[in-house]
């Protein structure tokens, strides 16, 4: 249209410009004008549309990247490593090569969040994914998992796979230094699992990543901060944990878990002066099994506080029919003291039981105090003032300072048995003892030794003044039923008390004068 109208009106407007004719025809011209107008307005229409394309395409490159990456550190997220592992893993298997998949977490990562904030911990995963950035060589992937957890996936030669174990150790030392924030130095320690493809051609990227996941687990149980390669072996232990998990809650709430009571004596005049409790879990399918056994496992999935307060409620009842001067000693983890309301808990049961607090005696390990040295006294002070005892077990072991020995208001101090076991061979434990024996003599705290096994280490302790000892020399713990037996032979327990009182005679009044 555009063209015929133009073809007509056009020449008769350039020859009426130039003086040789006649305007052209109105209503072509107007036509010719029209067409014009739909000309621009399509070309604005067809512009508009494409900006349209282009930002649609931008927005759908930015949703899939927002789709793919972990918006805190820019790495991929678990969804994305999936296809881009996957792809790796076929491409280095056609080309005959291997792959080792890493499986790295923060130890103690939820700690710096709980002391320094979250903002912090988000500087430490920012800072721990830019070294490995820095590190990676080209062509590895790297994503964050989720949490403090991340996977990192290496094509490499295995026929030489030193490089990989090289640069895993690197890995480790770089992520574990410390990383500046607010003024403060915070250091997260990394643990790493590794699984290579070439172990077993039917391994996916899924099952690499896991079997990762299991060797990064055993690296934790391992001390944490080192490396560990996946076996079959891990596998199994791993299997074994689930199971142990499980009965343990099971356990706790069906009552499986039970007070023994190993016996206290005095060794100046070997009278029997109290018992320390000590939890074993009665489990219908592994038989009795020892606290070193579930007790880590129960404080790492939060069912210590419940199966503690169990056994403790036990041995309150068990306590209340032995004779009222023995003391009962609890063990108490050091995941308990971090709960602000342990101290009200502990004297609920108490009030429960209808025990004496000036009977019982709480034991804190000395490696507690190095966690929260401020809330330790402060619980230590609160449980004081209603009357309980408290000691501070496992000494010389852990953390302690005299700062903290002298400021803390211990009653007792207790000797590791690693020390007093071995008295009798070496000379440098028989020193330590007797400093250990002398310091609690100067800050006025008795002292306990424990793991008297032998008449040797006996007679080693023997030049020692006001000691209680405690050890299988003098028998291992044993259950409730039991213990209460062995009190009744002894005649020390409540009701053989109450019964040699009221059988007494009754003294003769003097009679009154008159």
């Amino acid at each position: 249209m555009f063209v015929v109208t133009g073809g007509q009106v056009l020449p008769k407007v350039l020859r009426a410009i130039m003086g040789q004719g006649e305007g052209p025809n109105q209503v072509l011209a107007t036509a010719m004008l029209l067409n014009i107008a739909l000309i621009l307005l399509g070309w604005m229409r067809f512009r508009e549309l494409a900006r349209e394309v282009i930002i649609t395409r931008e927005q759908a490159a930015e949703a899939r990247g927002l789709a793919e990456t972990d918006p805190l550190t820019g790495c991929l997220n678990r969804r994305s490593i999936n296809d881009a592992g996957a792809a790796l893993l076929m491409r280095v298997r056609q080309e005959h090569g291997a792959l080792a998949v890493a499986m790295l977490d923060l130890d103690n990562f939820k700690h710096v969040n709980d002391l320094h904030s979250h903002q912090a911990g988000d500087a430490i995963l920012r800072t721990a994914a830019d070294r490995l950035r820095g590190i990676l060589p080209q062509g590895a992937i790297l994503a964050r998992i989720g949490g403090d957890e991340f996977a990192c996936i290496l094509p490499f030669d295995p026929r030489r796979p030193d490089p990989i174990e090289q640069l895993c150790s690197d890995i480790v030392n770089r992520v574990a230094e410390c990383v500046e924030w607010n003024g403060m130095a915070i250091e997260a320690t990394v643990s790493l699992g590794l699984s290579r493809s070439d172990e077993d051609a039917n391994d996916d990227l899924s099952t690499l990543l896991h079997k990762a996941d299991i060797a990064m687990f055993h690296a934790k149980r391992q001390g944490r901060n080192q490396i560990a390669w996946f076996t079959p072996a891990m596998e199994s232990e791993l299997r074994f944990r689930g199971e142990l998990e499980a009965g343990i809650r099971r356990g706790v709430s069906a009552g499986e878990f039970v007070p023994y009571y190993e016996k206290q004596i005095d060794l100046a005049t070997g009278e029997l002066v109290g018992f320390e409790m000590l939890a074993r879990w009665m489990s219908p399918t592994l038989g009795k099994v020892g606290p070193d056994i579930f007790i880590p496992v129960a404080e790492e999935i939060g069912a210590i506080a419940e199966l503690s307060e169990s056994v403790i409620r036990q041995a309150l009842r068990d306590a209340r029919a032995w004779d009222p001067k023995l003391t009962l000693a609890v063990n108490i983890s050091p995941v308990q003291l971090r709960d602000p309301w342990f101290a009200q808990k502990l004297l609920k049961l108490l009030v429960e039981a209808n025990f004496p607090p000036h009977r019982l005696e709480i034991e804190i390990t000395e490696s507690s105090l190095h966690e929260n040295v401020g809330l330790v006294r402060s619980m230590i002070t609160s449980l004081k003032n209603q009357g309980i005892r408290v000691s501070l077990d496992d000494f010389g072991t852990g953390y302690s300072s005299l700062a903290q020995l002298r400021s803390l208001p211990f009653d007792r101090i207790k000797i590791d048995r690693s020390f007093i076991s071995s008295m009798p061979e070496s000379e440098e434990n028989r020193t330590i003892v007797k400093s250990i024996v002398a310091l609690g003599q100067g800050l006025g705290m008795p002292v306990t030794a424990e793991g008297v096994e032998s008449e040797e280490v006996l007679a080693a302790l023997g030049g020692y003044d006001g000691l209680k000892a405690q050890g299988y020399l003098y028998g291992h713990p044993q259950p409730a039923d039991i213990t209460l037996e062995g009190l009744r032979q002894l005649h020390m327990t409540l009701e053989r008390k109450e019964r040699a009182a009221a059988e007494a005679p009754a003294k003769p009044q003097r009679a009154r004068r008159a």
